[in-house]
C-alpha cells in the first residue's frame, strides 16, 4: 500500500508540473490577440487535467467519501455553471466588474484552502506551513473583500459610490499592523492557530475595505490588476502550504503577471504606483468640474462628419468607455472598413489605461474583428496625429485632456494621446459631463474639435448611412 502511495504520489507530482507547463505556454499564446484563444484553451486543458489528477489522488489515498465526492462535483458543476453563463452574458462594459468578481472568488478559495490547512491538520503546523499558510489567508482575504469593493464602485452601486472613509490613511496602516502583527502571533504561537488565524482573517477583510474604498474610479484599471496579483500570489502560497506544484506555477504567473502590468500602468499614467494605491485623483467627481476652461462647444452632425471622413487621406479612430458603454465597437469597425474601401488610411489609438481595466479597447475591437495591426499604441500613435485629417474620439475623455501637459490639474503628467494635434477633431460624447477625473476636458473647447452629442451607436450607424449616400 505504501508503495502505492507513493507511485501515485511521483505520478501526481509529474501530472501536475504538466498542468504548469500547460499554463505557461497558455499565457505565451496570450502575447497576441491572434493566438489568445488558443493560449485560453491550453490553460484550460491544463487546469482540467490538475483537477482530475486531483481527485485520482484523493481515491487512491483514501482521503475521500461518497458524501465528499458529492460535494466536489456539486461544487465544480456549480461553479463551471455560474462562469460559463456570466462569461457568454456579460456585456463588455460589464467585463471589468465580472474580472473583480473572478478575483473575488479566486482570493476568499485560497483564503479557505490556507485556513483548512492550518486547522485541520491534528499535529501542529510546522513552520513553513505557518508562514505560507498564513499569507495566503492574509493575501486572500484582502482580495475578498478589496475587489468586492472595487466591483460594486465599477458596477455603478450607489452605496459602493457614496463609501467615505475619514483619515483613511490611519485606517490603513492601523489594519496593516494589525494583520501582520497576527499573522506573527500564529507563527509564533501555533497552539493559539483558531484564533490568531481568525484574527488574521478578519483584519485582512477589513483592510481590503478600507484599502480600495478611497480609490477612485479613474485608477481602477491598476487596482483591477493589483488584486489580480494579489490572488495569484494567494493562490501560490496556498500552494505552497498543501505542497501542488500546480497551484504555486499558476498562482506565480497570475502574480508575477499582475505586478508587471501593474507597474506598466501606473507609468502610463506617469504616476508612483504608490500613489494610485494611495486613493490619488479620481475618488469622485471633484469639485474641480467647476473650474473648466472658458469658451462654447461647438456641435457638427452626422452628415458634416460623414464629408470630413469621406474626403480625409488619413482617419484615427480614439476609442474609450463610452464606446463600451454604448456597445458601439462594430459600428466603429464597419465605419473604418467603409472608409478602407474608399481608400482612406484608418487606425485606432489604444491608451494604455483607456477603459475599465487592462487591455479593455483592445478586447473590445478585437471582439469586433478590428485587425489587430490597426491598434496602435500610445507611443507609436501621437507622432501621426498631426498627419492625421480627422480625429474621431469615441467615448474617450481623461486620457485626451491636453490639461495633462500642464501642472496644477487632476490629471498633470499623465500622458495622453495628442488628438488635439490633428487637423480637424470630432468627438462623440453622451453628454456634457466630465470623466473619471472630474475635470472638464479642454479638448472640446479647441478651434479645431467639434462636437457630436447622443449615444456613440446610435451616432455612427448615423455616419455610416451618411457615408454610403456620399460614395454611392
Amino acid at each position: 500500500m505504501t508503495s502505492t502511495v507513493g507511485a501515485i504520489d511521483i505520478v501526481a507530482w509529474f501530472v501536475y508540473l504538466f498542468s504548469a507547463v500547460m499554463f505557461v505556454v497558455g499565457l505565451h499564446f496570450m502575447n497576441s490577440p491572434k493566438t489568445a484563444r488558443k493560449g485560453n484553451m491550453i490553460s484550460a486543458f491544463g487546469m482540467i487535467v490538475a483537477v482530475l489528477m486531483a481527485f485520482i489522488v484523493l481515491f487512491a489515498k483514501g482521503f475521500i467519501t461518497i458524501v465528499a465526492v458529492v460535494v466536489l462535483v456539486a461544487g465544480i458543476l456549480i461553479g463551471a455553471v455560474a462562469g460559463v453563463v456570466s462569461a457568454k452574458k456579460v456585456k463588455m462594459t460589464d467585463m471589468p466588474q465580472l474580472v473583480s468578481v473572478f478575483n473575488t472568488v479566486g482570493g476568499g478559495a485560497a483564503a479557505l484552502v490556507a485556513l483548512n490547512d492550518i486547522l485541520t491538520k491534528a499535529e501542529t503546523p510546522d513552520i513553513v506551513v505557518l508562514i505560507t499558510a498564513g499569507l495566503g489567508i492574509l493575501i486572500g482575504s484582502v482580495t475578498f473583500t478589496g475587489s468586492l469593493i472595487a466591483a460594486g464602485k465599477l458596477q455603478g452601486i450607489k452605496w459602493v459610490k457614496k463609501l467615505a472613509l475619514p483619515g483613511k490613511g490611519v485606517w490603513n496602516i492601523v489594519f496593516a499592523v494589525l494583520s501582520i502583527a497576527s499573522l506573527v502571533m500564529l507563527c509564533v504561537q501555533p497552539e493559539q492557530r483558531l484564533l490568531w488565524s481568525i484574527l488574521t482573517t478578519v483584519f485582512a477583510l477589513c483592510y481590503g475595505l478600507v484599502f480600495v474604498i478611497p480609490i477612485g474610479g479613474a485608477d481602477m484599471p491598476v487596482v483591477i490588476s493589483v488584486l489580480n496579483a494579489c490572488t495569484g500570489t494567494a493562490v501560490a502560497m496556498s500552494g505552497l502550504a498543501i505542497d501542488n506544484v500546480a497551484l504555486i506555477v499558476a498562482g506565480a504567473l497570475v502574480g508575477s503577471a499582475g505586478v508587471t502590468l501593474s507597474i506598466l500602468m501606473a507609468q502610463a499614467m506617469n504616476r508612483p504606483l504608490i500613489s494610485v494605491l494611495a486613493g490619488g485623483f479620481g475618488g469622485s467627481d471633484a469639485a474641480q468640474a467647476g473650474d473648466g476652461p472658458e469658451g462654447t462647444m461647438k456641435e457638427t452632425s452626422p452628415d458634416d462628419l460623414a464629408v470630413q471622413l469621406v474626403y480625409a487621406d488619413k482617419v484615427i479612430f480614439v476609442p474609450g468607455f463610452g464606446l463600451a458603454q454604448a456597445q458601439a465597437q462594430r459600428e466603429l469597425a464597419d465605419l473604418g472598413e467603409l472608409l478602407k474601401g474608399h481608400g482612406v488610411e484608418v487606425s485606432y489609438a489604444i491608451h494604455p489605461v483607456a477603459g475599465r481595466m487592462p487591455g479593455h479597447m483592445n478586447v473590445l475591437l478585437a471582439e469586433a474583428n478590428v485587425p489587430y495591426e490597426e491598434l496602435v499604441d500610445l507611443d507609436e500613435i501621437n507622432p501621426q496625429f498631426p498627419s492625421a485629417n480627422v480625429a474621431l474620439v469615441v467615448g474617450a475623455n481623461d486620457v485626451t485632456n491636453p490639461a495633462a501637459r500642464r501642472p496644477g490639474t487632476p490629471v498633470s503628467g499623465m500622458p495622453i494621446l495628442d488628438v488635439d494635434k490633428a487637423q480637424n477633431v470630432v468627438v462623440m460624447k453622451r453628454g456634457r459631463g466630465t470623466g473619471y477625473a472630474g475635470i472638464q476636458n479642454e479638448l472640446y473647447f479647441e478651434d479645431n474639435t467639434q462636437m457630436l452629442f447622443g449615444d456613440a451607436k446610435k451616432s455612427l450607424q448615423a455616419v455610416i448611412n451618411a457615408v454610403k449616400e456620399l460614395l454611392a
